[in-house]
């Protein structure tokens, strides 16, 4: 140590000193480090930050968990979070969860560690063309060099990232690259570190609701929100009279305007609509998509940022806010009749039914949290299948990976969560999710233990293709039939419960509703596992069940 205090001041360590000092006098707070050498400046600076308490610093040694907890963070405090890794793969790791932030609008800082320039391209170790890797899923690629001490420019390199990722002035948060070339030696004295200077971001002017004229026919559809926006929008829609098509994680279903089965109303009742509002980004059902590819409907889009949803290329307006006509009380009146008459008809088989199934699954678990728990749903069938559930005055707090709806690192995002929030935190998701992002399981012994509980649907497979084209069955698909086990379905034969033991989960095995309800009223703490195990063959026909339901109660 002393030979290290006694050599010059060293750049590497300087820049990686003034890049995580200039984070954290931004607000940044939560630091997720993947272990590798280029890095080890910054790892210094970020385990310092956090031994004086100024940080918050974890440790992860995957990549691509290391980010979907760093979203997690980001997802329950709406503030940047970064994420620092080494050079090489590790960069490319990142991306998936980049692309999630990318598309649901989240503040992510990839600050990763690379070779200086003038090796990329020489075939030296662990080096490529980083600044080009993330550059496809990130707003804005930053680059930091660490072969000149110039740490007013580092400074205002990591300001802009900050302000960029956060989007205080565009209004649309973001991913954003964060490359910091680091030269030999990577340890030594920093010397003392040069302060910054003041910095103050005077964000525009908040814009002002638009206010809707009265008269059309009009729901509103609400995808995926943040919790109190979600709420805010229930609110309004109730308030207004509207009916409310809202999905799981848009945190709006709830309250007396919410259509508990909108999506299977829509394709009856929404002949007679005349205007859609539309708010988050719905992602679930074909019927609401197929509803916002209508042109002869007026559609606004409420976008408070720099873009906005269209997925059907029909939407004629957009505003950055709205404020609601109220409505005709018969309008709001025909879809809660309907609503209600396909509830009693239905709920045999959703929430009192006496098997197991992935719809009672899903509405069991939503019953048994409170107002103040999170709920994090996993993509595919869960989420679907939570769209089911009884509408609630009281829902938990519902988060889901819905910017790409992809496979990825569900548990690492609950995990990163549990850990911003503090909250009680139960995610459900199928067995192919759970098998995929288990490496998000195994935690540094050194490191904060958290408390998550894992309810997974295991029924060996993907269901959701059960109830696509796909699963139609030799009738319709011909020879193509016996591909879809293979496939699609892909049944892992995987000992859930035993994966789970191994890697540190406190595990419970259940298979009826009944078993289900007592293991979620037992005290959770810690990482829990509870396995419910459920039939795949049935998919189809309980789809079918509630399809034919629809017609009676919509009349």
């Amino acid at each position: 140590m002393t030979d290290l205090l006694n050599q010059p001041p060293n750049l590497a360590m300087l820049a990686g000193a003034v890049v995580i000092d200039e984070l954290v006098a931004l607000g940044v707070s939560e630091i997720v480090l993947c272990p590798g050498s280029r890095s080890a400046p910054l790892a210094y600076a970020a385990w310092a930050g956090d031994q004086a308490g100024r940080l918050r610093l974890w440790v992860r040694t995957d990549e691509r968990a290391a980010a979907y907890f760093a979203l997690g963070l980001a997802k329950a405090s709406g503030r940047a979070v970064a994420v620092v890794t080494t050079s090489g793969t590790a960069v490319a790791n990142l991306a998936p969860a980049l692309l999630e932030a990318r598309h649901a609008g989240l503040p992510l800082l990839a600050c990763t560690a690379d070779r200086p320039a003038s090796l990329v391209g020489t075939g030296a170790n662990q080096t490529t063309d980083q600044l080009a890797l993330l550059a496809p899923v990130a707003l804005s690629t930053i680059r930091i060099a660490s072969t000149e001490a110039v740490p007013a420019a580092w400074r205002q390199a990591v300001r802009r990232a900050v302000v960029t990722a956060e989007g205080r002035l565009s209004r649309q948060p973001g991913p954003v690259h964060v490359n910091v070339e680091l030269t030999p030696p990577l340890v030594g004295d920093p010397g003392p570190l040069p302060l910054g200077g003041p910095f103050r971001l005077d964000p525009p002017p908040g814009p002002r609701p638009v206010r809707l004229d009265p008269g059309p026919r009009t729901v509103v559809v609400a995808g995926d929100l943040p919790p109190q926006t979600g709420r805010d929008w229930a609110a309004r829609a109730a308030q207004a009279g509207l009916p409310l098509l809202a999905e799981p994680s848009s945190n709006a279903r709830t309250g007396p305007a919410a259509i508990r089965f909108a999506r299977l109303l829509v394709p009856e009742l929404g002949r007679s609509i005349e205007r859609v509002v539309l708010v988050g980004r719905p992602t679930l059902s074909r019927a609401l998509l197929g509803l916002l590819a209508r042109a002869d409907l007026e559609i606004i889009a409420v976008a408070p940022g720099a873009t906005w949803v269209d997925p059907g290329w029909a939407v004629s307006r957009v505003v950055p806010d709205l404020t609601l006509a109220v409505g005709d009380p018969a309008w709001l009146a025909a879809w809660q009749r309907a609503d209600r008459r396909l509830g009693e008809s239905a709920d045999p088989l959703i929430r009192d039914s006496p098997e197991l199934n992935g719809p009672s699954l899903a509405a069991i678990v939503n019953a048994s949290l409170s107002a103040e728990e999170n709920l994090v749903l996993g993509p595919s069938q869960p989420i679907r299948d939570a769209d089911l559930a009884p509408i609630s005055d009281q829902p938990p707090l519902v988060y889901a990976n819905r910017g790409q709806a992809g496979i990825d690192g569900v548990i690492a995002t609950a995990l990163g969560l549990a850990a911003a929030s503090g909250r009680p935190t139960t995610a459900l998701l199928g067995d192919l999710t759970f098998l995929h992002d288990l490496t998000a399981l195994v935690v540094p012994e050194l490191e904060r233990r958290l408390d998550l509980r894992l309810v997974v649907a295991d029924d060996n497979g993907g269901s959701i293709f059960n109830g696509l084209e796909y699963g139609a069955g030799p009738a319709r698909l011909g020879p193509w039939a016996d591909a879809f086990e293979r496939c699609f379905a892909v049944p892992s034969g995987q000992d859930l419960a035993r994966i789970g033991s191994a890697l540190g989960c406190q595990v419970e095995s259940v298979d009826s509703p009944q078993s289900l309800r007592q293991a979620l009223d037992r005290p959770s703490a810690g990482l829990r596992l509870i396995v419910a195990s459920l039939r795949r063959d049935n998919r189809r026909s309980i789809d079918a069940q509630l399809t034919k339901l629809v017609r009676p109660a919509a009349a």
